[in-house]
């Protein structure tokens, strides 16, 4: 998934992101509440980490501006108040779960691992592309031969491809995806992990189609 964190202690941050990173996720961190909910307001995410306290705006009113745009990507709210009122407001603002600050990283992995599992039920379970299963809870991909050995990087660019199914993603979207906005990272490191997807589910009833100037798309291939 890609997971905007807005946290501005850095230390914090940068254990967060590392662990979640090593799940396989790309994460994209802001240490102020402008510039994130911004970046929410412009980019979007899979999953968002918002810390209540922030410097420039409220994690409240960050959360509070998500919902009442209509988006549904879901909200861990992180927080140093221990109050019982404090966290039945983070939660009627919004917010889908919450940490209290000193937390275990262990933990918040853990929860960012049960509401992707949420996120993944309210999109569908499982999905058939051609002759592959794709079971986006387990993040597993199963072809007639067995299941499809994928690294994390693999996973997030078979993730992105299948959300966008029929459709074209630019290169550019795939690296924001795959390793983060803002990442330092040439386009030319998603055509390497294109070319090693397509041999990997070579057979499995898909093609990950060139769009030149454009991008790629995953279309089903035709029967004969």
């Amino acid at each position: 998934m890609r997971i905007v964190l807005i946290e501005d202690n850095a230390m914090l941050a940068r254990a967060v992101a590392q662990a979640l990173e090593a799940d396989g996720h790309a994460v994209d961190w802001l240490a102020c509440g402008l510039e994130g909910a911004a970046f929410l307001a412009r980019d979007g995410a899979d999953m968002a980490i918002i810390d209540i306290n922030l410097p420039g705006r409220s994690g409240l009113d960050i959360i509070r501006d998500l919902r009442a745009r209509g988006a549904a990507l879901p909200v861990l709210a992180l927080t140093a108040r221990v109050g019982l009122e404090d966290r039945v407001a983070g939660l009627d603002t919004g917010a889908d779960d919450y940490v209290t600050k000193p937390f275990e990283i262990e933990e918040l992995r853990a929860r960012v691992r049960a509401l992707g599992r949420r996120r993944g039920a309210a999109l569908i379970a499982s999905e058939r592309f051609g002759a592959l299963d794709f079971d986006r809870q387990g993040r597993q991909l199963t072809a007639p031969w067995g299941e499809v050995a994928l690294s994390r990087r693999e996973m997030a660019l078979w993730e992105a491809l299948s959300d966008h199914a029929g459709r074209v993603i630019s290169k550019a979207a795939l690296c924001d995806r795959i390793y983060g906005t803002g990442a330092d990272v040439e386009e030319n490191a998603v055509e390497l992990l294109v070319s090693r997807l397509r041999r990997k589910v070579d057979g499995g009833g898909v093609a990950i189609r060139t769009i030149r100037g454009l991008g790629y798309m995953l279309t089903l291939e035709a029967t004969p």
